[in-house]
């Protein structure tokens, strides 16, 4: 049973809106090892093209129905496999009362999903490239306003979604954007409001860790801005954070190195000046799917087996406390 929207969005090649920033529509499926599987998914959110896509290899079923079924299964003794990570225990109560065998596991499309094929990395390269167009006019117009010391986090937010609007293949933003400046900037997952929403200074560092969702490719991308002339200090945590960056991009590494392996590769140039960071290096990337992706992950625990085919995130960083990022 896939009990994960991800898993059943990416096994059938559908796509919703019931997530913000993720295009997932909510659904379970039965994969059967013999016979048609069958996804339970709200009727009322299929289009006419949507149904007979998801018809020409399952049957399709309101969710309402997916107790039902589990009990005619389990009252035949049937072993219905469920993901330990995203399976309510109600289920394996369920099944357990009518006779059947839950086996708790790993979901097994977790690991397929993750390695993408021909077509999702050309997507993924296709949707990087456009939207590294946006990314540069917007570059160019921080370049040219923020020197004047009018434009807010706020502002920056605002501009880099319109420039991406203007591809005209925008579907959302793939995480809502981190835009900080100054202090807020040394804030990991900083998220601005009115309320903190700080006026962009000469002198500052400006971080935006922002991303795209395409229906070719997913992106999240990462920059750090000065504004102005950066001081020394500036220039020697963001070399070394380059330098880490580097490392990762030029890494040549057989299949099954994992990424706790690698990880030390980003921090290495911070460690010598007795610095770090305490988030993971970087995280794996759908097509068209969640930004944040398992199972695999650059980070001290990191013990997925990395495979030819997946995509992930390079992203170390450095943050000084009350300062700039």
């Amino acid at each position: 049973m896939l009990s994960d929207s991800h898993a059943v969005a990416w096994t059938f090649n559908i796509r919703g809106a019931d997530v913000s920033h993720t295009p997932l529509p909510l659904s379970y499926a039965l994969v059967p090892k013999d016979g048609r599987p069958l996804v339970f998914i709200d009727h009322r959110k299929l289009s006419n093209s949507a149904r007979d896509h998801l018809e020409q290899s399952a049957d399709v079923e309101e969710p309402a129905a997916l107790a039902a079924k589990l009990t005619e299964l389990a009252r035949r003794g049937a072993s219905i496999a469920l993901d330990s990570a995203t399976a309510a225990d109600a289920l394996s109560r369920l099944i357990a009362g009518a006779g059947g065998k839950p086996v708790r596991g790993s979901d097994p499309v977790s690991l397929l999903k993750a390695v993408k094929n021909l077509t999702e990395i050309e997507g993924t390269r296709t949707a990087h490239q456009r939207d590294a167009v946006a990314l540069t006019r917007f570059l160019a117009w921080i370049d040219r306003e923020a020197p004047s010391g009018h434009l807010t986090e706020i502002d920056t937010v605002e501009a880099l979604e319109t420039f991406r609007r203007q591809t005209g293949a925008l579907k959302d933003v793939s995480f809502p954007t981190i835009a900080g400046t100054g202090p807020n900037g040394a804030i990991v997952h900083y998220r601005v409001t009115r309320k903190s929403n700080r006026r962009i200074a000469p002198g500052d560092l400006l971080l935006i860790d922002s991303g795209a969702q395409y229906e070719d490719g997913t992106t999240d991308v990462t920059r750090t801005i000065a504004i102005g002339k950066p001081t020394d200090e500036m220039r020697d945590r963001f070399t070394r954070v380059l330098r880490g960056h580097i490392a990762i991009a030029r890494a040549i590494f057989p299949d099954g190195t994992t990424g706790a392996q690698l990880d030390s590769f980003a921090r290495q140039y911070l460690w010598q000046a007795g610095i770090d960071f305490e988030h993971g290096t970087g995280h794996g990337v759908g097509s068209y799917l969640s930004v944040h992706e398992g199972p695999a992950r650059i980070s001290k625990l990191g013990t997925t087996p990395l495979k030819r085919g997946m995509i992930l995130s390079n992203e170390p960083g450095y943050y000084k406390t009350d300062a700039t990022a």
